[in-house]
Order: C-alpha cells, then sequence, then structure tokens
C-alpha cells in the first residue's frame, strides 16, 4: 500500500490545497498528519477543516498546543509570537474543538508517528544531527520513526553494526534490521533553501520512501500575509525556503 505523511502546514492554505491535490494523483490509501497546523499563515481555520477531512491519523505540534492555551506563546521567538498572538484572536472555536480530538502520538504499521522527538512528545525537542537522533532511538519500537518540527527533510538511519548516520535525498529504501528517523519536511513553510511544499510517501510493497516537492503560489500566500501585518521575515522567508 501506499499512504502518504504531512507536516507543518501552518495555516499556509494554498501550500495545503496543492500539497492535497498532488496526493490525490499518487494512488495513496491513507494521509496521516504530523502537526503544526497553524501558526505563521493566515488561514489556520480552513487549514484545520481540511486536515480534519482528509487526515486518519492526526498529531498536534508545539504552535497547535499553544493555540489551544497548552503552552505560553512565551515559549516561541519574538516574530514567531507575534504570529501566535494573531493566530489566538483569528482561530475558532470550532477550530479548537476539532484540535482537542488530535493525539500527541500515534503508530501506525511498522511505524511511529509524532511531531518532534519520540523521547517526550511534548517537550517538543528538535533533532537536528546525528547526536539528536541518537538520543531517540531506544524510545520507539517500531522501525520507523516519522517526524516534523524542523521543517527540513531528512533521514536518521541507525544501523546493525549500530552507527548512526544522516542521510538526504529523494528517496530511502529500508533495509531490514535498521532503524530510521525520518522527518518528512514542511507543507506551508520548507526551510531547506527550497520554497517548495515538502511531504513524504511511503510504499509498504517496495519498502521506499520518497520526497514529494509541489510548487504553489507563494505570491498569494505573501500578499495575505502582508495584508494581515504578519512578520515581514516570516513573509520574505516562504520564497527562498529558510
Amino acid at each position: 500500500m501506499k499512504f502518504a505523511l504531512i507536516s507543518d502546514v501552518h495555516g499556509n492554505l494554498e501550500a495545503l490545497e496543492d500539497v492535497l491535490r498532488d496526493i490525490e494523483k499518487q494512488g495513496v490509501e491513507k494521509i496521516h498528519f504530523l502537526g503544526d497546523v497553524v501558526g505563521y499563515g493566515c488561514n489556520p481555520n480552513e487549514c484545520v477543516r481540511l486536515i480534519d477531512k482528509h487526515c486518519d491519523i492526526k498529531l498536534l505540534g508545539n504552535h497547535d498546543y499553544a493555540v489551544m492555551g497548552l503552552e505560553q506563546s512565551e515559549n516561541f521567538n519574538q516574530i514567531a509570537r507575534v504570529s501566535m498572538d494573531w493566530t489566538v484572536k483569528k482561530i475558532k472555536k470550532k477550530s479548537i474543538q476539532i484540535l482537542a480530538d488530535f493525539e500527541m502520538s500515534s503508530t501506525f504499521l511498522d511505524y511511529f508517528l509524532v511531531h518532534a522527538s519520540p523521547d517526550e512528545p511534548d517537550s517538543w525537542t528538535y533533532i537536528l544531527d546525528v547526536n539528536g537522533a541518537r538520543d531517540n532511538f531506544d524510545e520507539f519500537s517500531q522501525s520507523v520513526c516519522m517526524v516534523g518540527h524542523t521543517h527540513v527533510p531528512t533521514c536518521f538511519i541507525l544501523d546493525k553494526e549500530n552507527t548512526i548516520f544522516q542521510q538526504t535525498g529523494e528517496s530511502i529504501k529500508r533495509v531490514d534490521g535498521h532503524k530510521y528517523i525520518i522527518n518528512i519536511g514542511s507543507v506551508g513553510q520548507p526551510r531547506d533553501n527550497d520554497p517548495r511544499a515538502c511531504y513524504l510517501i511511503v510504499d509498504t510493497d517496495t519498502d521506499t520512501m520518497y520526497y514529494r516537492r509541489v510548487e504553489y503560489d507563494i505570491g498569494k500566500t505573501q500578499d495575505k500575509m502582508k495584508r494581515a501585518k504578519l512578520p515581514e521575515f516570516l513573509i520574505e522567508r516562504l520564497a527562498i525556503g529558510v
């Protein structure tokens, strides 16, 4: 079977709609969401509704947590705090009710799903390098852990000799006896110097996982953010993917 994993939409409706259209063409059976529907972008409510409609497993991210009042925006950097304060004013009660049914982590087949890290899902730890990955491989029993949070698609592999290495590229072929922590990238705010929306497809028949990049109307998204008077840095970064 094929299933898709998406994460870190961050209120970017244009990116989400085009990703969902692309997924529809790929012949996937299920879509799972790894958190952060809201924050940064101008369409939190529309994005919440689409994720709720199209996704089977739905997880919470730290921005979702904050908009629900479960985490203080003071824990964010200044720019993220400004956008979160804006989102809190715009989010509807119905969206909060939908988010309340999202989970912190979940499993699907031989895959552990979490927004940030498997060791403490609600501590929102970033897995940025091999050292960060090393602290997390013992925290899940499945062969593969899928994460988001950093907005950077990458893969950390623990091989049979207990060596950990990092792999980048468009596809990942599973090897028996290896364990994986895979960041699926970001739909709404990529940060790997590629502004196109990013998501991951898993093909269980071939034991292959591969990234899809999707172009969307970045200018339209930026125009909305300008009208909302959101921080200029958040607007500009969409065009360069940082």
